[in-house]
């Protein structure tokens, strides 16, 4: 299971020199480029390379959310010119996955937030776990005040963020969450927002688009997300952020991805607080784990 998880991963990123020989492209104006996807990288980035390069070209880039899902699925249909993921695709999950091309761009960390009234200010991994589990429920037993702890959680299993906290904390893909209804939202924004409004609330996100939100980030296991803890891998739950395409962009879309990776780009990526994944390419040797190791 594990190996065939890693031949489909591994093929999506290069199904394009094989599988597809007429150019596929979607249908909109020359001079706009639509993107959609991860909620994250839209949040943490985009809206900068997007203005910086309408300004350099011309060409207007029209950014939706909808999650790394929808970036996948939706750009691979045609139905954007370009998308946005913070996770691999999966093609076992739905086989449309296998055509998408995916470009790395930056190097995001999931991290654990809280609201600013909160006095918690670390974490251990088995508290964190012992939270998504159910099994602690208030935040005293963690050394917080007297209230019920509220879990906000990504609707779905296979969300950019879902899919990483249930790699990189349980290695289960299918574990299922315990939280109310209430509490499970369509996407990272509003996870995020809701954690800024409340006081018993507790999440994990991206730091890329965390760090521009009104919440506290905490430390797990005394280890903080910090720039130079990104880059350097001393903060372990990393993880890839992906411009998607289909294996034969149109000439504007690669034109797009080129700026969004040249030095100019990078430093757009580096002034709002992320790492480029040109800054850091050793990491991915150390992800090991992240889209294979699935039960």
């Amino acid at each position: 299971m594990i190996l065939s998880r890693v031949v489909l991963s591994v093929l999506s990123m290069v199904v394009g020199l094989v599988m597809v020989q007429s150019p596929a492209y979607s249908q909109s104006a020359d001079n706009v480029i639509t993107w959609a996807g991860c909620g994250i990288t839209k949040k943490a980035f985009m809206a900068e390379l997007a203005k910086a390069y309408e300004t350099k070209t011309g060409i207007k880039v029209q950014l939706t959310g909808g999650g790394a899902t929808r970036g996948i699925r939706d750009t691979v249909k045609l139905r954007m010119d370009m998308g946005g993921s913070c996770r691999m695709s999966l093609p076992g999950e739905d086989q449309s996955e296998l055509y998408a091309s995916l470009h790395p761009v930056a190097w995001d960390a999931l991290v654990i937030i809280t609201n600013k009234k909160n006095p918690v200010k670390n974490l251990t991994r088995q508290q964190i776990q012992d939270i998504y589990l159910g099994k602690v429920t208030n935040w005293r037993q963690v050394g917080g005040q007297n209230v019920p702890i509220h879990l906000y959680v990504r609707q779905g299993k296979i969300s950019g963020v879902g899919y990483a906290i249930r790699q990189y904390l349980f290695e289960d893909s299918n574990i299922d969450f315990k939280t109310q209804s209430k509490y499970t939202k369509r996407s990272s924004g509003p996870i995020e927002r809701s954690v800024e409004k409340d006081i018993s609330g507790i999440a994990i996100t991206g730091v890329s688009s965390a760090r521009k939100r009104d919440v506290k980030i905490i430390s797990i296991d005394n280890k903080s997300p910090t720039y130079e803890n990104v880059m350097k891998g001393k903060y372990g739950l990393y993880r890839p952020l992906y411009l998607v395409t289909t294996p034969t962009p149109s000439p504007k879309v690669k034109e797009f991805v080129s700026f969004a990776m040249s030095k100019e780009g990078r430093q757009i990526i580096r002034d709002n607080g992320t790492v480029p994944y040109m800054d850091a390419p050793q990491l991915m040797s150390k992800m090991l784990i992240y889209g294979f190791g699935v039960r």
